[in-house]
């Protein structure tokens, strides 16, 4: 599962059940995907990590054992990136369940909270923490929240929704270090101010898991570059997930999808692309989808936004925190942001995969 969403969040609740996210049990019917290792009739080799790729003699290497090939699907994910130096006790990332417990752990002692990156997965730790009573500073370098993500002024709403709901936030300033050894007692900022927190969950993005790849030819790029068919480099070598960088021909860019719904699609089109070979197969050209739950708001994204897209609110008001907003470029509708409005972002996303013209889409999803 290559993003810690929605199962590892769920387990930050109070009231959570671990052992309920589990995706696989080994007893017949377990787990979340409702079937056991055995059904699935293959050969794993768990707690074996891979360390390096032999692609003249198509093997995969795990320590001493070579584990040869005829086709490679690398779906290594990616690894939470770190604040520098020696951090002290209570710096957590949320990437495990591991991790996910000794954050809720930490909550169950009423701690001070500060969450460092203001993206989807803070947003979300800040407004679970939030929603348990705690005091909460989230911190985030650029000057808005998910900025790259959702624009500028999209982003400004986020932040206030945090505010609205009694998160302190603190942007446009970055983290230079901590006060107290050996366990964290606060959170030292650039602007000389620091941040009381007991317990410090650092969300600063991701890095993509190709260390093992190294020196092996296949060319890396912020991920396993890939063609639109999600085959890499090398014959016979494809990628998925967060550690793909793949040509999206909707957009006419390689991009790199971080969240699980885009995992299981990609999925899909690899193991399509995969028994094709040399054969036709259809280019994974899919519209981006995520998601976020913060402080009983379900924010939903659909396509790809840029600096300078023309903005609508076409439904709804920002002052309600429900509402539909629209992104154009070139005349072409190319992405939807929806606040408790699931349908219609649904029906906006269609009419991105349609190619719907920007002014039609004004219109409405049934124009």
């Amino acid at each position: 599962m290559p993003d810690a969403k929605p199962l590892d969040l769920l387990a930050l609740h109070a009231k959570a059940q671990p052992g309920k996210t589990a995706l696989i049990d080994d007893r017949p019917g377990g787990g979340v995907l409702r079937w056991s290792y055995a059904e699935l009739d293959a050969q794993w080799r768990l707690g074996t990590p891979a360390t390096g790729l032999d692609l003249a003699g198509r093997a995969v290497l795990a320590g001493d054992e070579r584990v040869p090939f005829d086709a490679l699907v690398i779906a290594t994910g990616a690894a939470p990136r770190r604040l520098p130096g020696p951090l002290p006790r209570g710096v957590h990332v949320l990437r495990t369940l591991a991790d996910c417990l000794a954050i809720r752990d930490a909550f169950d002692g009423g701690a001070r909270v500060a969450v460092v990156g203001a993206g989807f997965i803070g947003g979300e730790v800040a407004a679970t923490a939030r929603g348990r009573g705690l005091d909460v500073t989230l911190i985030e370098a650029l000057p808005v929240p998910l900025e790259r993500q959702l624009g500028a002024a999209m982003g400004a709403e986020v932040a206030a929704l945090q505010r609205d709901c009694g998160v302190d936030v603190r942007l446009g300033v970055g983290v230079t270090g901590f006060e107290g050894a050996p366990r964290v007692r606060a959170v030292l900022l650039a602007d000389g101010s620091a941040v009381p927190a007991d317990v410090v969950v650092v969300g600063i993005g991701v890095v993509p898991e190709t260390g093992w790849l190294a020196g092996s030819g296949l060319a890396l790029e912020d991920g396993v570059l890939c063609d639109e068919r999600c085959r890499a480099s090398a014959p016979g070598v494809y990628a998925a997930g967060d550690v793909a960088r793949w040509w999206n021909p909707r957009y006419g860019e390689a991009m790199r999808v971080e969240h699980w719904t885009h995992a299981t699609e990609q999925a899909d089109a690899v193991a399509a692309s995969l028994l094709a070979g040399d054969g036709p197969c259809a280019a994974f050209a899919p519209v981006p989808y995520f998601w976020s739950d913060q402080h009983g708001v379900k924010i939903q994204l659909a396509g790809r936004t840029q600096p300078g897209d023309e903005l609508r609110v076409v439904d709804g008001a920002l002052s309600e925190r429900r509402f539909v907003a629209l992104y154009g470029r070139a005349g072409h509708l190319v992405a939807v942001l929806g606040w408790n409005r699931p349908r219609l972002v649904m029906q906006f996303r269609q009419l991105i995969r349609d190619g719907a013209s920007f002014e039609d889409a004004l219109r409405g999803p049934a124009a």
